[in-house]
């Protein structure tokens, strides 16, 4: 039974017993303050097995406090336990407790008792067996062997001094000293909120302020861009292929559709067309190889769209899928195409959704814009400005603001302005034809899906002119949202709106796809709580994409101006 003022071992610290309450010890032990400079006490009650009696000697709490702060190396213990150790290994003893080995020490003091502890804590001549205080004399190889991990520790935590001092001054060792700098690494790039040599240091665990450290000590140099990673987010093209597309039922259309983009795009997948009758809207089917819940499918909902970055694109999709899938790219495009008919004043009479073969030319904007008066083209140009006039009379809202496209290459920024010609408003006027056709289209047919929708914007009776007038309207917009229930998309004007023109590139596109193909096929939808789990996953996904995509924007823009 220990008594008030027992000298005991609590959670391997020095403790005195202060009393009993409830059957339990209560002990009183050191914790360091939250300053780190001042020793104060806590208190707790314990259970007899709890503790551990260090000899049955008698303690104050003063002599507690200065035993919390005594520490003792490797080389003063092994000096400290040379007599014992010779003892008990020529006598071959094992299993040797605590007591015994302060009894042969002849030790009585609590500082002595103390210092025998620490000593067998760190020393290479014994080892403690499991966690009871019961040791046994190491063999020579053994000591040898925790001789070499000792110095092997003493030279690297030396190292790690030197490193810090250097880290410091902002003089470090490189390539050598990066090693060390993993872990400021990890915090830039959004790994950890944790970084202890930032910590040793004295400096605030932040990532602007880890960034900055690798930046200062050239670990990192301005052409690091942190974002993607800080977003979880790969650089590099998802790697699972698609394989060859399935032979299927399609109907082979007869006319010519043309797949208008940017001189830079590479990823072409949509088409637009007119027939004399009917407006067509061509896209690219990877859905047809994709199936709800494949590998390739939860890959796709985890990246939630392509990363298009100026340093290049990290796909949604493999690569190598472009050539199958993409349109344009071989004489015959594998489509899901989109049919409208329109009235005169360019509202849907009819839609419908089927899949295709189809012969598609590409161009881009500016090619398409010196052709704008040719018949072909001329049409097109008259469907998209009696689309984009009914959308404005139903309330949408038009917004301009200067855009350029940033590219890099070797660390080398380019910005070039975008100058916005009237061939990209068809290309995006059809782009919302087709999302309005297949939103009616599921609403009709009764097929969940992901429908896009916007609340009317609060726009004040007066807007300035140029620049300031249109910052002020985007500022009035309203976050769009993601549902299985169809409502108004008051920014574009339409009753009901979906996204369908870029499965290639836009998870939410592909499951709209995966859909719209079940029910042509006549299979198995996938039901409203599945939808809403992907639309969810796949947004989300999305959502980082597009963070990590404007703020690389910023830091290129950032360094071009440096």
């Amino acid at each position: 039974m220990l008594k008030n003022n027992n000298f005991v071992l609590y959670k391997n610290q020095p403790a005195i017993i202060t009393g009993l309450s409830d059957g339990k010890y209560v002990v009183e032990y050191c914790t360091s303050s939250k300053n780190g400079k001042k020793i104060e006490f806590s208190q707790q009650k314990v259970r007899d097995k709890d503790i551990i009696s260090l000899g049955n000697l008698f303690v104050t709490k003063e002599q507690i406090s200065s035993l919390y702060e005594k520490k003792i190396d490797t080389e003063e213990a092994d000096k400290y336990l040379e007599t014992l150790y010779e003892l008990f290994s020529e006598e071959n003893i094992e299993n040797i407790s605590f007591e015994e080995l302060l009894e042969y020490s002849g030790l009585q003091s609590v500082q002595d008792c103390w210092n025998l502890f620490l000593s067998l804590q760190v020393t290479t001549l014994f080892t403690q067996i499991s966690d009871s205080l019961t040791y046994k004399p190491r063999t020579k190889e053994e000591i040898e062997n925790e001789k070499n991990k000792f110095l092997l520790k003493k030279a690297e935590a030396e190292n790690r001094i030197a490193f810090l001092e250097r880290l410091k001054t902002r003089k470090l060792k490189l390539p050598d000293d990066a090693q060390q700098m993993q872990d400021v690494e990890a915090l830039a790039l959004g790994g950890t909120d944790k970084s202890r040599t930032m910590k040793e240091i004295s400096l605030r665990e932040t990532q602007e302020k880890a960034h900055k450290l690798l930046l200062d000590t050239g670990i990192w140099t301005m052409y690091k861009n942190p974002h993607p990673a800080r977003h979880g987010l790969s650089i590099h093209s998802a790697t699972e292929q698609l394989g060859t597309p399935p032979e299927e039922e399609r109907i082979t259309l007869d006319h010519i559709a043309y797949a208008i983009d940017n001189k830079w795009s590479t990823d072409p997948d949509d088409a637009i067309a007119f027939d004399g009758k009917y407006v067509w809207i061509h896209i690219a089917d990877p859905a047809s190889n994709v199936m709800p819940d494949s590998s390739i499918d939860i890959s796709a909902r985890n990246r939630g769209s392509t990363l298009y970055i100026p340093e290049g694109a990290a796909r949604m999709l493999a690569e190598s899928c472009l050539e199958d899938y993409a349109l344009g790219l071989t004489e015959i495009s594998r489509a899901l195409s989109f049919k409208i008919e329109l009235d005169e004043n360019g509202s849907m009479i009819s839609y419908d959704v089927m899949k295709t073969f189809v012969k598609v030319k590409r161009f881009s904007y500016e090619e398409v814009e010196e052709k704008k008066n040719e018949p072909e083209f001329a049409v097109l140009y008259d469907i998209a400005r009696k689309n984009e006039s009914r959308r404005l009379k139903s309330g949408a809202v038009s917004i301009t603001l200067p855009e350029v496209h940033i590219s890099v290459e070797n660390n080398s920024v380019s910005i070039h302005p975008i100058n916005h010609i009237e061939s990209e408003n068809v290309v995006k006027e059809f782009m919302l034809m087709a999302g309005e056709a297949a939103a009616r289209f599921a609403f009709k047919n009764e097929i969940p899906f992901p429908f896009i929708s916007q609340e009317k914007p609060d726009i004040p009776k007066e807007i300035p002119e140029g620049l300031c007038g249109q910052y002020k309207l985007r500022k009035c917009m309203r976050s769009r949202s993601v549902g299985i229930t169809p409502k108004q998309h008051a920014a574009l004007g339409l009753g009901m709106y979906s996204q369908v023109t870029s499965p290639l590139r836009r998870y939410g596109d592909l499951v709209a796809h995966q859909q719209l193909r079940a029910f042509i096929d006549k299979r198995e939808l996938l039901n409203k709580d599945q939808m809403i789990e992907r639309i969810g996953a796949g947004d989300a996904a999305a959502m980082a994409t597009s963070k990590a995509e404007r703020n690389s924007r910023l830091h290129w823009v950032l360094v071009y101006l440096k």
